[in-house]
């Protein structure tokens, strides 16, 4: 039975992007192997150091989850520090890795570009990531094609510590990039994502739902003419909920002319607004009782502990970190 690992931050509110580029998959993929999902909340203090906010962020993205239907008995579900074993690794690792490997990181190029603070956490951010995914011996971690140089690094750097001490102490895991939709735009027609204030929630509804999707920007073709379906950020969103019949009929009505972005506003929204429904009310329902929430997350993280301690001894040994030490008050 292969080991699936997956993480997201609490850096924030989940979106739809999140749902079709990430959860939807993770949900599924518990039934395919072992999983480990976890909130990686030492991830988000490269652009967060409120304690609260983090904290807040923790008990949401744990209640989306739930209520999005993953299912505790099927995987562990746990926050990230509650396994320490991470960063004792992550701290062994990072002697094995060279900083013209993390200079050449895209994700923190592009992450320094759009104006996030250059700190250490930023820069060291692909061996936590490896050191997630290796303390559990995964061998498979979904995701998206912009995580995919994290991946060859986290093989680089097992592998570079393997070759070292000339043991296969780390499992190399395989490559397995989720095969997801395309990019899904936000309001603004840029990529979702909370950096661009551009999200529409998950669990959003009512006014908050309906001010978001009628923002949505397009163009200024008039009512009565014909318009582009496959350029209009709204069909692209459409396209998230709708069948392919549905699709078809919606498309047809751009290109008959007299369907106004208006109308195709209203329909995305009805179909959020289903979509989302019984997991609006089970999210509801779950946010009544947080110590049933607290109680699964620990549950998760002694699983997750027990699992990383039988990968850390052997590298303790073999480091030398403990072994043979005798200390006395001499």
């Amino acid at each position: 039975m292969n080991t699936i690992l997956s993480g997201i931050q609490s850096s924030g509110s989940l979106h739809i992007g999140n749902y079709f580029g990430a959860l939807r998959q993770h949900i599924q993929m518990q039934e395919e192997g072992e999983a480990f999902y976890f909130i990686a909340n030492y991830h988000s203090m490269t652009s967060i150091q409120n304690g609260e906010e983090r904290l807040k962020n923790t008990i949401d993205i744990a209640l989306d989850y739930l209520a999005l239907g993953l299912d505790p008995t099927k995987c562990s579900f746990f926050v990230q520090s509650d396994v320490p074993q991470v960063t004792e690794l992550s701290w062994i690792l990072s002697n094995f890795t060279p900083v013209s490997r993390m200079e050449k990181a895209v994700a923190y190029k592009d992450k320094v570009s759009k104006g996030e603070k250059a700190n250490v956490g930023l820069f060291t951010y692909p061996i936590l990531m490896a050191s997630d995914i290796l303390i559990y011996n995964a061998d498979l971690v979904p995701v998206g094609k912009d995580q995919k140089q994290h991946i060859e690094i986290c093989r680089d750097l097992a592998g570079r510590f393997n070759n070292t001490y000339e043991d296969k102490l780390l499992k190399i895991p395989e490559e397995y990039t989720v095969e997801s939709v395309a990019v899904v735009p936000g309001i603004d027609g840029r990529k979702m994502s909370k950096s661009y204030s551009n999200t529409i929630g998950i669990f959003d509804e009512g006014k908050e739902l309906k001010k978001k999707v009628m923002s949505i920007e397009t163009d200024s073709v008039p009512l009565d003419e014909p318009k582009d379906p496959e350029s209009c950020n709204v069909f692209a969103l459409i396209k998230l909920f709708a069948d392919e019949e549905q699709q078809k009929e919606i498309a047809d009505k751009y290109r008959a002319g007299g369907y106004g972005y208006g109308h195709a506003k209203n329909e995305l929204l009805g179909m959020i607004n289903e979509y989302f429904a019984e997991a609006r009310e089970r999210r509801k329902e779950l946010a009544k009782d947080l110590d049933l929430v607290r109680d699964i997350l620990n549950e998760g993280g002694k699983k997750a502990r027990k699992r990383a301690e039988k990968v850390m001894k052997p590298i303790r040994e073999v480091t030398s970190l403990y072994k043979n030490y005798r200390f006395s008050d001499d």
